[in-house]
């Protein structure tokens, strides 16, 4: 699991079955409480929270976590957005979203 910033929109002309209704986003990784990237952009599944680009969110990055999220154990997914994130406490400094 990581939290990330939604960076974008991914579209594409085809997509697996299981796929079908569910939006594709570009999430980079972040450290929670400076907002400062950490690692590449990666794309993951919107598992139905709401989020968009500039959401900060929870993604699972484990493809079993991820198929049980979307209740289908033959979808070929790894990354899936879980939350979206409102604030965040840690080592007792806390960081609010908006």
């Amino acid at each position: 699991m990581f939290i990330g910033e939604v960076v974008g929109n991914v579209w594409g002309q085809y997509k697996h079955p299981s796929l079908d209704n569910k939006r594709l986003l570009l999430v980079r990784p972040i450290d929670p409480l400076t907002e400062t990237p950490t690692g590449e952009a990666v794309m993951a599944v919107e598992g139905g929270v709401g989020a968009g680009p500039g959401s900060i969110v929870l993604v699972v990055d484990e493809g079993g976590a991820a198929r049980s999220i979307l209740k289908d154990d033959k979808a070929p997914v790894r990354t899936i957005i879980c939350g979206i994130v409102d604030s965040i406490c840690l080592n007792g400094k806390e960081k609010k979203y908006e």
